[in-house]
């Protein structure tokens, strides 16, 4: 039955059929399209068309059975050719309006992307350059020829490979990335370097995607960093200026401070130096003696190496602090370089009636540091909390200094003092440069002190003190911890 009802058919109705079994099996086009409404609607009507003539059909095939079945086959033959010449017209121009229709929708969008597309690669914003087999540039922007300096007859000369503008030092990358795109499809925007036509080499930005089921073709942007690379550079190099400034001005402000000190400084040298000279007369009187009393001369001899070595080891710290060198960081146990700092400022502190108490905390943890730039800071905030407490006309004068583990596992300093204490205005700007509530200060120590606890990862911050007074207070990040 089936076989005969053929017969009524058409080459061009097998065609149509054919190609409404070809949309079908293509059904994720209907519903399953992302792009554009217009498209979706298009794909949409010439499903549609397609899907009437199918139907058309299905039910000629369907109403022979039926037919065959309650009338002859010859009535049955009769009616269905009856009705393919009075219906099958208007289901053909039925399908053939929504066809068309939905072709002419999706050609207008397909249009409406390629302007878009060509406007954006005209538009020379970033550089585009379409590829083919053997990495051959068969097309490209004008953005792209500028920044390899090549021109459109070198494009159509097929003489322009993409692979060759790449400096043998990238080929490598260059493999492996090819790799990536044919795995893929796709290769994420990368930084390398290109020839220009003149030799030198520019600094791009690269990202490609090859063209569906063409693994050996595709399109890729390039993006010239040139303009980043050189302002990255200036970048550093104004980064590298700030910091030999901040170094000259910290060392200024230490040879400031020890000016500061310097009659402090002179009397703790001068003790261990009159005392050297005192026993070396002692020890010369037991020599001469007859006979020479050689113990006491020896115990004389022994107080003129313990004075020298007290003297040298003044004189050390004090050129450590005073020389200019540039910075390093050492694991520095924090609690010694208190003490070194105390002893400097030890004659400062007693001039001023000043009683110095220490809360040093036991087992503290290295810190990575440079060990003169921290020195400098406990100084600046000893002698500002001296200073500070040197006007006071009654009261106890005393300072506080402690050291303890912070809460980031890191160490804290803190500085107290039972001077005037801070107003909440120089609280607000106590560390800003040029700020002080000195007559002949300079406004710039505690600004200094703050930049260098922030370059060591750490915090400086001041808060009142209780009763009375200032504490400055600093924290400071851990030695990490170095893997065997």
């Amino acid at each position: 039955m089936i076989w005969k009802s053929v017969s009524l058919m058409t080459a061009v109705d097998l065609l149509i059929i054919a190609a409404t079994i070809y949309a079908l099996w293509r059904s994720r086009l209907i519903g399953r399209h992302s792009g554009p409404l217009a498209s979706r609607i298009g794909q949409q009507l010439i499903a549609l068309g397609l899907l009437a003539v199918g139907l058309f059909y299905f039910a000629d095939l369907l109403a022979m059975h039926v037919l065959g079945a309650i009338t002859s086959t010859q009535e049955a033959m009769e009616f269905m050719g009856l009705l393919h010449r009075n219906v099958s017209w208007l289901v053909f121009l039925i399908a053939l309006i929504a066809i068309s229709a939905g072709f002419i929708m999706i050609l207008r969008e397909l249009r409406r992307r390629e302007v878009r597309l060509r406007r954006l690669v005209d538009s020379n914003i970033i550089g585009v350059f379409i590829w083919g087999p053997d990495s051959q540039i068969v097309d490209a922007n004008e953005a792209f020829l500028r920044i390899v300096g090549y021109g459109r007859d070198d494009v159509a000369s097929g003489r322009l490979r993409w692979r060759e503008l790449s400096p043998p030092e990238w080929r490598d990358a260059d493999d492996r990335r090819e790799a990536e795109l044919k795995a893929s499809g796709t290769v994420h925007p990368y930084e390398k370097e290109c020839f220009h036509k003149c030799g030198r080499r520019v600094p791009v930005l690269v990202g490609a995607s090859t063209f569906e089921r063409e693994h050996d073709e595709g399109v890729a942007f390039v993006l010239d960093l040139t303009e980043r690379k050189a302002a990255e550079a200036a970048a550093l190099d104004s980064e590298r200026r700030y910091r030999e400034v901040e170094v000259q001005l910290a060392h200024a402000n230490r040879v400031a401070t020890m000016g500061q000190l310097s009659a402090s400084i002179s009397h703790e040298v001068n003790q261990p130096i009159a005392a050297t000279v005192t026993d070396a007369h002692a020890a010369l009187r037991w020599l001469n003696m007859q006979p020479p009393v050689l113990e006491e001369a020896q115990q004389a001899l022994d107080r003129i190496m313990k004075n020298g070595s007290r003297a040298c080891d003044i004189i050390g710290r004090i050129h450590a602090l005073v020389k200019k060198a540039p910075a390093r960081k050492d694991g520095v146990e924090i609690n010694e370089a208190i003490r070194e700092v105390i002893a400097l400022t030890r004659r400062e502190v007693v001039k001023n009636g000043i009683s110095v108490r220490t809360q040093l905390a036991e087992g503290l943890p290295l810190i990575q540091s440079d060990r003169v730039q921290l020195q400098q800071v406990v100084l600046n905030l000893i002698i500002n909390a001296v200073e500070a407490m040197s006007a006071l006309s009654e009261g106890p004068r005393e300072l506080v200094i402690s050291s303890n583990i912070s809460e980031a596992d890191g160490v804290s300093v803190a500085v107290r003092d039972s001077g005037p204490g801070l107003s909440a205005a120089s609280l607000e700007h106590v560390f800003e440069a040029f700020y002080t509530t000195k007559l002949d200060g300079l406004g710039m120590g505690l600004s200094i002190c703050r930049s260098i606890i922030e370059t060591h990862g750490g915090r400086l911050w001041a808060t009142e003190s209780e009763p009375r007074g200032a504490a400055f207070v600093f924290t400071l990040p851990a030695q990490p911890e170095r893997t065997p």
